[in-house]
């Protein structure tokens, strides 16, 4: 069978102790229906206190098979109950690994071709120091206090085709290496009085990890510092050669006295999980590379091969100590060094006739299909509105802001919103947009508030649920929900923006984000450099679109309320009463909403309550409009010139008449413009005080009557002129050149 290993790996996530008699009976008839040994199963059963030896090999000869034979299968589905996820292959066939399949890996991991290695002979030692070699490994492996367990007692097991076998013991497991050293250096004519007598036929054992001195299971490993690689599949002088030549860090190699060499490599794991993840990793790259690795094999707590002993007419001795690279990390980044997928270098002149065609523009002059954007701009932007827009734009082949979009399918992952209110918003936003909904079904949703995870673990689960989806764009909002690492870390950040690559490399689209400004005043600083944290945000897109707020003027927004209102009133006025709108409204009327609210409420009077409020949530709806400048970086296209806007919930509207281009954004105004603006604004306020003043003194300086000018300047101690011209600015009062006296103006309505 292929892949007998794997089987035996979902054996770790099956605890014999929690299984009842015929569950554990099932697992012994699995595994001889697979074509695993008797030794594989006794092995395992021992990790329960129920293991009573030699009951495994007289269970082990009555299964002879049946109609409905148990097959790996059951361990398969004994592994998942209890734990075991079953990997995923990210391609177009994806599926689930079943037990016996090959687990792939995403890189290759293979260097070596083991056909075409030399093997690296290893002869015995001539000189053999048997006591020599057992301090050397004990001082090489362990700290002198630190507990060592080593078995010398065995006991027989028949392997069922009547080949007898020496099984080792529990052993000895609290001695300490300080202890043992002591012993053999005073011993050292007798390496048995020190660690026992042991059968010259079987060899001897020893742990490589230290151990608590309570037991020899993994619980019992007080530091997961090394791994056992052994393989029996290939000759030993290759086994050696392949070892040394994938430089494994190795701390000590022994000579097995058998078909294999023993590498105790350095793991340097801070738990049992990460020496579970490194195990599984060094396995991985030795298979690729010829050295199939026993893995029974992998548990801190295994047996090694004891160097200094004899077994069957063999030594068991020392190889070498400390080879290859010095520490994991240095040899993990070797490996990963190797194992790049990076391209060749092209010649310019091979492609200078016969260029590659650019992939086409999704936005028109902004961004490549495949490319990466990033939205920035501070909190009340509309930066979500921005990119739900822009999803419609493409999935309907429509405008966005001022820009043209190919039409494709769109993901809009919602990491922020829940449920309803996304679905609600994309529905308010197609409707003030005035799209028609000819293709909602290029729009599709991906809701994560609440079930979100780091972005490194986010993209593979993307990339899978995306696959066959044909996406033309995918938009993540807002990044900060998935950001791993400190934004502010230039390697961390690139990490995290890395994986967009990922993306947009899987599945062929754009991917399209968005960030917010860092604190502080945006004005002075290019667009380039307002995004929050690393500059890796700003320069690792294609397209940068940035959004910075400019301040309206009050006269500005007066202008809008009324441009907004007269057209409000025009239309209600036509709509309900044309003939009065026909015949009753002059051409001045239509600059002023106090004169077109004026025809309202003359013409309008059946529906005037309506009007009024309609009027009212109108006029609060502009003041609440804020304008926006949009800015960009890009590295495919030509700067565009900045494109000003209006922010209206829940839409942008491109300001298409102009009123907005003349705004300097705060910081950009120069000393002179800023000082200019505190005086203007210094003046409008002494000129509002000494307006409220001298009506005030029109109201009181009389009693009531109507006052001459005369009055009004006596009563103020100004001039005559001085009261003219605050007339002339008056919107309250007006002065009667027949009565010679100051009238309150009639307001109208």
């Amino acid at each position: 069978m292929e892949n007998k290993n794997n089987l035996l790996e979902l054996l770790e996530y099956i605890n014999p102790a929690t299984l009842d008699y015929q569950e554990w009976v099932n697992v012994g008839m699995a595994l001889k229906h697979e074509g695993h040994t008797v030794q594989d199963w006794d092995l395992w059963s021992q990790n329960d206190v129920r293991y009573k030896e030699g009951e495994c090999l007289r269970k082990w000869s009555t299964f002879n098979g049946a109609g409905k034979p148990v097959t790996g299968g059951t361990i398969f589905q004994m592994a998942v109950d209890r734990g075991y996820t079953p990997l995923y292959i990210n391609s177009e066939n994806s599926y689930a690994l079943d037990w016996n399949d090959e687990i792939k890996s995403d890189g290759d991991y293979k260097f070596i071709d083991k056909s075409w290695i030399e093997g690296k002979e290893i002869k015995e030692p001539s000189n053999w120091q048997p006591v020599k070699e057992l301090i050397t490994y004990i001082e090489t492996l362990f700290e002198s206090t630190e507990n060592v367990g080593f078995v010398t007692e065995t006991y027989p097991l028949e392997d069922g085709e009547g080949k007898v076998l020496h099984k080792p013991k529990k052993g000895v497991y609290d001695r300490t290496a300080g202890h043992l050293i002591e012993k053999l250096n005073k011993y050292k004519d007798d390496i048995g009085f020190v660690i026992g007598d042991y059968n010259k036929e079987a060899g001897a054992w020893i742990r490589f990890n230290p151990l608590d001195g309570k037991g020899v299971k993994n619980d019992n490993v007080t530091e997961y510092r090394y791994a056992l690689v052994e393989s029996d599949k290939t000759s030993i002088s290759q086994q050696n050669a392949i070892i040394r030549e994938l430089e494994l860090p190795v701390a000590c190699l022994v000579h097995s006295g058998g078909k294999s060499v023993h590498a105790i490599v350095k793991i340097e794991a801070k738990d049992y999980q990460e020496y579970q993840k490194r195990v599984d990793y060094l396995y991985k790259v030795c298979a690729k590379n010829g050295l199939a690795v026993d893995t029974q094999n992998k548990n801190p707590s295994r047996l090694s091969r004891m160097p200094g002993i004899m077994r069957n007419g063999k030594k068991q001795f020392l190889i070498d100590t400390n080879i290859g690279k010095n520490s994991w990390d240095e040899w993990f980044e070797f490996i990963e060094d190797l194992n790049d997928d990076l391209p060749d270098p092209e010649s310019l002149e091979d492609y200078w006739d016969n260029m590659p065609e650019l992939a086409p523009e999704l936005i028109k002059g902004v961004l490549r299909q495949g490319h990466k954007m990033l939205i920035a701009g501070p909190s009340k932007a509309g930066k979500s509105f921005a990119l739900i827009e822009m999803a419609i734009a493409i999935a309907e082949g429509q405008k966005w802001l001022k820009w043209e979009c190919a039409q494709g399918r769109v993901l809009y992952v919602n990491l922020e919103l829940d449920r309803a209110s996304c679905l609600h918003r994309f529905k308010d936003v197609y409707t003030k947009l005035g799209i028609p909904v000819n293709n909602l079904n290029n729009v599709d949703i991906w809701n994560l508030r609440g079930k979100t995870v780091p972005m490194d673990k986010l993209a593979p689960k993307l990339i899978r649920r995306a696959h066959k989806k044909n996406y033309t764009a995918v938009i993540i909002d807002p990044i900060y929900k998935v950001l791993t690492g400190d934004e502010n870390s230039a390697d961390q950040m690139a990490h995290f923006t890395n994986q967009f690559d990922r993306v947009a490399t899987e599945l062929g689209c754009s991917v399209i984000y968005c960030h917010h400004h860092s604190k502080g005043s945006q004005g002075g600083k290019k667009s380039m450099d307002r995004a929050s944290g690393s500059g890796v945000f700003a320069r690792d897109p294609d397209a940068l679109i940035d959004l910075v707020e400019l301040e309206i003027p009050e006269q500005l927004m007066k202008t809008q309320v009324n441009n907004t209102l007269v057209k409000f009133y025009e239309d209600k006025i036509r709509t309900l009463n044309n003939q009065y709108y026909k015949t009753k409204i002059g051409m001045d009327d239509h600059y002023s909403y106090e004169k077109m609210k004026h025809h309202a409420e003359k013409s309008l009077s059946g529906y005037l309550l309506d009007v009024r409020a309609e009027a009212k949530r109108l006029e609060e709806s502009v003041r609440q409009t804020t304008a926006w400048r949009v800015e960009g970086t890009l590295r495919e296209f030509a700067k565009f010139e900045p494109v000003n806007m209006w922010f209206g919930f829940p839409v942008h509207t491109v300001d298409d008449v102009g009123v907005l281009a003349d705004i300097e954004v705060d910081s950009d105004k120069n000393k002179y413009s800023k000082a200019k603006e505190g005086r203007q604004k210094q003046a409008k306020e002494q000129q509002k005080e000494s307006m409220l003043e001298f009506e005030l003194a029109v109201e009181n300086c009389s009693f009531g009557e109507e006052p001459t000018k005369q009055m009004v300047a006596d009563y103020l101690g100004i001039n005559v002129k001085t009261v003219e011209r605050r007339l002339e600015n008056s919107k309250i009062y007006w002065y009667d050149k027949n009565t010679k006296t100051i009238k309150k103006r009639e307001t109208g309505l």
